[in-house]
């Protein structure tokens, strides 16, 4: 009770003429009606309730009753509905477990974030209810972008698990109307045949059956693996051998029985010694800290790590003397490189770091990259171009890497790359190709115009209609249907010309911007862009799939059942799916691209 009032000031005890208080008589504030007061506040109360009812909800603190105390610090159902989702999303986008809902402590976090100590995380069957939901939306969007284009790409890939599980992931790549290119999961289903050309083929048949797009599908992409060459021999879609495995595998050829292997080899004893022997690698630490080095481990190269070797060279090089001091005083039966041999590695660094570029370059999804194939490779093949300063095994390394990497290029589909570079306005000058092969280029596009317009073209038995005879004075007047063909030729070549006028755009532009500004001054060619542009260079989108979360994510999904793989990885992949940046891709390719040409 406040001094001199109640219930808040709600109520004052009457002030007699001497200027005390009356304890007996008090005053509604309100409405300055009076009352005998006894001690108790009850009728006051109601006074307030029935005649002032908008100022008795401030009458001052009260015990709780217990419904109230039960309901105090419970979330709300709409809250409770926001953490389910919120459980649903995190599961699905960072390839989470199912039954990471029956985690203890998952439970207890959530409880002293919401204050809630009553809280109980949703069951397994809710969570994979909302994914199966979360799932079905999406494919249905996905859907919906498919129907609108007419040209779609595949790249596929097959992955076995740490149960010893495979699966084949397929990827969709397309240009849709507003030229962007998209890039998203169609499957990651788990086979159970032997991977025979005649069984890949009937997967990739299969998911374009499911997703209605068999006769949109251009090309497939997949590694170069007999099995999986020999499957696109038996499919109606173009084969697109990927570009980084071909590569790593020259550099893997190169390096073999090179006089780089010695000095190679002495590095991966270097890097076990340290590896294996938790003493050894804090002492590196401690000598990295000395010398004032990032902290970091050594690597070891493997053969099917895309370049691991390079790696492994360069963090040699980089912590060279504190890797000396420690050999040294251990006296260790593992000795330093010689400085000879520290020379030989920085000439292959010099040698792979380009290949890296190239094939950091070709593995993007969000950008063009089937135009940039073989401006890259005319790159690699100037940078391994024999010099008068080249030691032996330098010019005996880059013959043997040129010999192999000019072998796939017969097997490659050329002809599409070719097109691919000559549609794309920052290449279309087309330097990477001799004369010759320019004018062959230009005519087979012409010749694609020339198709595209007799695709579009309406049929004669369904649209003529009968048409009065003509006199043959009309016939010669009108002239033959050749010259109606000459016309068309005339056509398809101011077309042509129109386009190669076009002044060519920098290497760091967006060609996909470039076509959207110009698409209807290009009309003609702009599907055929579209088509050819969308393709991706190399399988490393599809590859992506098995590792989105890193490497960590392989111990993740081996803990998630069969039946919620494809929906979980294809929900991160297309639904939460970080974009790559690829202007910092431009930028790099830039850098050896004005030294090409």
């Amino acid at each position: 009770m406040d001094e001199g009032g109640l219930l808040g000031g709600k109520f004052l005890f009457k002030k007699l003429p001497d200027g005390l208080l009356d304890k007996t008589r008090v005053r509604c504030t309100i409405c300055k009606a009076e009352f005998k007061y006894h001690r108790s506040s009850s009728s006051l109360a109601y006074h307030l309730r029935a005649k002032h009812p908008t100022e008795s909800t401030s009458t001052g603190p009260r015990q709780s009753t217990l419904q109230e105390y039960g309901a105090c610090g419970r979330i709300t159902k709409n809250v409770r509905e926001k953490v389910t989702n919120s459980l649903v999303v995190w599961i699905a986008k960072n390839c989470r477990p199912v039954s990471i809902v029956e985690d203890d402590g998952l439970r207890e976090v959530i409880r002293a974030a919401s204050g809630d100590e009553c809280y109980n995380l949703p069951s397994r069957g809710t969570i994979v209810s909302r994914l199966h939901t979360l799932y079905g939306d999406q494919r249905a969007q996905q859907s919906s972008k498919l129907v609108q284009v007419r040209n779609v790409a595949l790249t596929g890939d097959h992955w076995t698990s740490v149960n010893n599980d495979n699966y084949l992931g397929v990827m969709a790549h397309f240009i849709d109307n507003d030229w962007t290119m998209q890039s998203f999961a169609l499957t990651v289903s788990k086979t159970e045949e032997r991977h025979y050309a005649e069984a890949c083929a009937d997967h990739f048949l299969n998911v374009a059956n499911e997703w209605k797009i068999k006769d949109k599908v251009t090309t497939l992409g997949t590694d170069s693996a007999r099995n999986m060459v020999a499957a696109a021999r038996l499919l109606p879609f173009e084969h697109m051998p990927c570009m980084a495995h071909i590569l790593q595998r020259t550099v893997t050829v190169s390096l073999n029985d090179s006089a780089f292997e010695r000095a190679l080899a002495k590095c991966r004893k270097i890097v076990g010694h340290f590896k294996h022997s938790p003493a050894n690698a804090q002492e590196l630490k401690e000598q990295q800290a000395a010398h004032g080095h990032q902290t970091e481990p050594l690597v070891q190269d493997v053969p099917t790590r895309w370049n691991s070797t390079l790696e492994m060279i360069k963090r040699i090089q980089r912590n060279k003397f504190g890797l000396t001091t420690i050999l040294t005083q251990q006296n260790s039966k593992v000795t330093m490189l010689t400085d000879q041999e520290l020379d030989r590695l920085q000439k292959l660094e010099e040698l792979l770091e380009p290949c890296r570029y190239v094939t950091e370059l070709l593995g993007g999804e969000r950008y063009v990259s089937c135009s940039m194939v073989l401006p890259a490779l005319c790159h690699l093949f100037r940078i391994m171009e024999p010099s008068d300063d080249d030691p032996v095994y330098v010019l005996r390394f880059k013959k043997i890497f040129t010999t192999d990497l000019a072998q796939p290029r017969d097997s490659n589909n050329l002809t599409w790359l070719k097109i691919a570079t000559a549609l794309d306005p920052r290449f279309k000058d087309l330097k990477c190709l001799s004369k010759d092969e320019r004018r062959e280029v230009w005519a087979s596009v012409h010749d694609l115009l020339m198709s595209e317009t007799d695709a579009h073209q309406p049929s004669a038995q369904t649209t003529e209609e009968p048409s009065p005879k003509k006199s043959k004075m009309s016939i010669c007047l009108l002239g033959s249907p050749d010259s109606d063909k000459e016309e068309e030729e005339d056509a398809i070549d101011c077309c042509l010309n129109l386009y190669k006028a076009e002044p060519k755009i920098d290497i760091g532009e967006c060609p996909l911007q470039w076509w959207l500004k110009r698409e209807g001054a290009h009309a003609r060619l702009a599907p055929i862009a579209r088509k050819y542009l969308s393709t991706p260079a190399t399988t490393v989108p599809c590859e992506r799939l098995f590792s989105l979360s890193g490497h960590i994510i392989q111990k993740k999904r081996a803990s998630l059942s069969s039946d919620n793989v494809n929906r979980i990885v294809c929900l991160s992949n297309c639904a939460f799916g970080s974009v790559r940046i690829c202007i910092e891709q431009y930028k790099i390719f830039n850098l050896f691209y004005q030294l090409s040409f």
